[in-house]
């Protein structure tokens, strides 16, 4: 057992890294597809990541050493299939004879042979439950996910060492395979516990028509990241112009103003999030306070401090002018501190309604159900066209 330590314990020390690369693609993949992320569905989709990281490390570990290596002469490939069942024909079994197991458990042969099939029946388990794939697909999956763990060893790792330090072997294919399969098979067997996935789906569906504190959270860090692009763009537009010192703020008014004036009251990051900020169903001048809000949540809250910073800039002897800047600057301390503490409310409370939500009127909704509505009349068309082509 204490060969497969090694390559266990280099999976959970990689898994961190792994998965906090592959996080914001999988919170917006799944805010996108369904609006919500359930615990389970993160916990099944994180536990296939670790487990394919076991996989690839128990196929590639130990390392040997590259002088190690160069100095082998043994063969690189095994392109004979079913060539274990040959060598396990010479061990002393009798399955009526219970003594004779020990023969077969201490063979080198057998124990390979179903480490290969033990390996990637999780694999099988996985498509099956999670991915809902069709046996054939299964089958063509655990097949290639083999050649993938062969075509590392034969390759020498990606062409690292000079020439392969594991055997290429047609045999592994064949009992990966097999195991993907018996997965698939016996899937139902340890699944009946959890879930269906498409209890998963409708689960999360009905919880993203609700809009989480960190479906929004996230939608605010891929506009930031958009801004901060844009903020670029506006700096080398504006380049050796007298308005370079109002980059910052132009590009921050054409992100959060005139964006989402053309989208309907959406920012990249909402529409990447199917998001929308709507005004409320009894209210009057609808676009008129989605614009509001944007220019209180966004521009006068995050963003204030630019702002106050022009403002200081502003030299005048004009006394009246002076009260009035240094009055907005009071103001605008004072918007950001009962934001600060409106956000600090909300965490707890159920009802996430912020300050410059209550002054606007307005709301963050999904419009991944909105998306299923309108697609629905079409789908039934396409059944009907589909019945009167049958009929004719």
């Amino acid at each position: 057992m204490s060969i497969y330590k090694i390559p266990i314990t280099t999976a959970f020390i990689f898994f961190p890294f792994i998965a906090f690369i592959l996080t914001i693609p999988f919170l917006i993949y799944q805010y996108r597809k369904y609006g919500s992320i359930p615990f389970l569905r993160s916990a099944i989709f994180y536990s296939f990541i670790l487990y394919l990281l076991c996989t690839y490390f128990l196929v590639i570990l130990p390392l040997p050493s590259i002088e190690e290596v160069q100095k082998l002469t043994t063969p690189t490939t095994q392109l004979i299939p079913f060539s274990f069942i040959k060598d396990l024909s010479h061990i002393s079994f009798n399955w009526k004879d219970i003594t004779t197991y020990i023969n077969l458990f201490k063979n080198q042969s057998f124990y390979i042979a179903g480490f290969n099939i033990l390996l990637t029946i999780p694999f099988g388990i996985y498509l099956r439950y999670y991915f809902e794939c069709k046996w054939y697909k299964a089958f063509l999956l655990g097949f290639f996910l083999s050649l993938f763990f062969e075509l590392t060893q034969l390759t020498g790792l990606y062409g690292i060492y000079p020439r392969p330090y594991r055997l290429f072997d047609v045999d592994d294919l064949i009992l990966n395979t097999t195991g993907t399969m018996i997965g698939f098979l016996i899937t139902p067997l340890l699944t009946f516990i959890l879930p269906t996935r498409k209890e998963l789906d409708e689960k999360s569906f009905e919880r993203g028509k609700t809009v989480s504190i960190f479906r929004r959270a996230l939608s605010y860090f891929i506009d930031f990241f958009f801004l901060a692009i844009m903020i670029v763009i506006s700096s080398i537009i504006t380049y050796n112009t007298p308005v370079v010192k109002y980059s910052n703020l132009i590009a921050i008014i054409c992100y959060f103003l005139i964006i989402p004036l053309l989208t309907s009251g959406k920012t990249p990051g909402k529409i990447i999030l199917k998001m929308q900020v709507v005004a409320n169903e009894d209210t009057k001048y609808k676009r008129l306070r989605v614009e509001l809000r944007y220019l209180l949540s966004y521009i006068l809250f995050y963003y204030q401090f630019i702002i106050i910073n022009i403002l200081k800039e502003i030299s005048t002897t004009n006394n009246v002018l002076q009260i009035i800047i240094d009055s907005s600057v009071i103001i605008l301390n004072i918007y950001f501190w009962l934001n600060i503490i409106s956000i600090m409310i909300n965490l707890v409370k159920k009802d996430k309604k912020f300050l410059y939500e209550k002054i606007t009127k307005t709301k963050i909704i999904s419009t991944i159900e909105i998306e299923q509505e309108e697609k629905e009349p079409e789908k039934e068309k396409e059944e009907e066209n589909n019945v009167g082509i049958k009929k004719d």
